[in-house]
């Protein structure tokens, strides 16, 4: 079985990528991904992992289940 751990900014974009998203797109302070009518603002990439929790919050406002995350 698959956990759900912590990733990688580039693991997070990959990710998102393959769910539908488009991007990342420098605005502001973050960046951002667009899917449809749908902008999720991203943290910025650095070299620490993106912690479980920030990873929900994230994976909550793009509508996408822990399970959708999984199957990527």
């Amino acid at each position: 079985m698959v956990r759900f751990v912590p990733v990688s900014w580039t693991e997070l974009v990959k990710g998102l990528r393959r769910l539908g998203f488009d991007g990342p797109f420098q605005g502001g302070k973050h960046p951002y991904m667009i899917k449809n009518n749908l902008v999720l603002t991203i943290p910025n990439s650095h070299r620490k992992q993106i912690s479980i929790d920030l990873l929900s919050r994230i994976l909550k406002q793009a509508g996408i289940t822990k399970e959708q995350w999984l199957e990527r």
